[in-house]
């Protein structure tokens, strides 16, 4: 085995496609498929069954993934103390969890290691997890319900963990001179309008709108009520730019996702995110 058909095998086991796989780490998908079948022949088994769906782990492959990755995350801690070159995390949230929650992560882990340079990317949930699991990201903080990752409504990728390191609560709100009662929501995917999906009456008159922060700055003025997590909304309720409308629902959770069998690797961002 050599540590580029590792990194090509856990490319597309991440991404479920050879093409996904190859436009995350740069080389020809032709590469790609060839660094995996080299691995298959030099371990004497099948890591993939080959589907018009895409690549699916075979038992052996999945037993092989956290072990690659394991590996890989050794070779680069080495290639580190040789160097002298200072580890560099990468993680991504949601755009608003990026502005609100991250600074004082940013803070506590300087504290507690400042030898790591931490990166934050902000991206929609789709991009954060497709980056997860192909290792672009070494893990992700979006907002999540229930006991599984993906109960609020979406489908994660194969392999990923998760920590819950806090709550979300969500808050219906207008502004103090509402003339519309039309209930704003996000289009498509956006965890916003799974959540509120989940707790609004489906009877009530919608307009969708692109982003959440479109939703915020409609309500701001008085074009409608919506339903948000409450960082996304908390500078204006206390403003008095917005005002609560008695409402009740279930938090959300804050939940980081990271590639399974990097834990020893995340453990200090982990600390900086649940402290």
């Amino acid at each position: 085995m050599e540590l580029r058909h590792l990194r090509g095998f856990v490319a597309v086991a991440g991404s479920g496609t050879v093409i996904g796989a190859a436009e995350a780490i740069g080389l020809a998908p032709a590469s790609v498929s060839e660094q995996v079948r080299t691995l298959e022949r030099s371990l004497g088994v099948r890591l993939f069954d080959r589907t018009p769906q895409g690549m699916r782990l075979t038992p052996q492959g999945h037993e092989l993934l956290s072990r690659a990755r394991g590996l890989l995350d050794h070779a680069e801690e080495v290639r580190r103390a040789v160097t002298g070159e200072r580890l560099r995390m990468r993680v991504g949230a949601l755009e608003m969890l990026t502005a609100t929650r991250f600074p004082a992560v940013v803070r506590r882990l300087r504290e507690r290691r400042p030898d790591i340079d931490l990166e934050v990317r902000s991206l929609p949930r789709h991009l954060l997890l497709g980056e997860i699991a192909t290792g672009e990201l070494d893990a992700g903080l979006m907002l999540d319900a229930g006991p599984q990752l993906g109960a609020l409504g979406f489908t994660p990728p194969r392999d990923l963990e998760f920590l819950d390191v806090g709550e979300v609560a969500l808050v219906m709100v207008e502004a103090p001179e509402r003339t519309d009662p039309t209930m704003l929501v996000t289009s498509g995917q956006c965890s916003a309008r799974l959540a509120a999906d989940r707790v609004i009456d489906p009877s009530l008159p919608r307009r969708e709108l692109p982003t959440v922060a479109t939703v915020r700055e409609w309500v701001r003025q008085g074009l409608g009520v919506a339903v948000l997590p409450d960082f996304v909304v908390e500078a204006d309720l206390a403003s008095g730019a917005l005002r609560r409308i008695a409402f009740d629902a279930p938090p959300l959770a804050l939940r980081l996702a990271w590639q399974r069998g990097r834990e020893d690797r995340l453990r200090d961002v982990l600390y900086a995110l649940s402290a």
